[in-house]
């Protein structure tokens, strides 16, 4: 199979100057404002982009260590698929989070809620639309019973280079 290629359109900026300690999910971020910053070559594709309130940040994730297909995620002390996980050690390294956009000016992009650790590429923006994105579940695997822990939950480190 042919590899697929990527390249940043921007970086994102954040409080969370390392993985430690940052919030695991933009849930458990309420608040937390940071700010995107796109590249010039990629300014025209903004237009239209602050009619939303939120949007969709898909991102590298480049301090990730090599992936294992087992991992001991973040709200859980057993061993899990790697792919019933949203750990950041992928055979792609990509993340993605739903921020509330504040303002766009020129450039940059205000935004909150941010889960991301400072200086993180960014691949893509997508409006978030409820009516698209917003689905009834049935189940939620091994996390139903850990999405309570959210709050408390940061980065510990386990998913980074030594």
């Amino acid at each position: 199979m042919k590899i697929i290629e990527y390249r940043p359109i921007g970086i994102i900026h954040s409080p969370h100057k390392t993985p430690q300690g940052s919030p695991i999910q933009p849930s458990a971020a309420e608040g937390i404002e940071g700010q995107i910053e796109i590249f010039p070559e990629f300014a025209g594709g903004l237009e239209d982009l602050a009619d939303f309130s939120h949007i969709l940040i898909i991102y590298h994730f480049h301090l990730s260590k090599k992936f294992s297909l087992k991992v001991k995620p973040f709200l859980d002390d057993d061993q899990r698929g790697l792919f019933a996980t949203r750990a950041p050690s992928r055979p792609n390294p990509i993340g993605i989070s739903v921020v509330r956009l504040v303002e766009i000016i020129e450039r940059t992009l205000r935004i909150q809620n941010v889960d991301v650790v400072d200086s993180t590429p960014l691949l893509d923006i997508k409006p978030y639309v409820p009516a698209f994105d917003v689905h009834t579940v049935e189940k939620i695997g091994w996390l139903e019973k850990e999405t309570r822990k959210i709050e408390d939950a940061v980065d510990d480190g386990r998913f980074i280079e030594d």
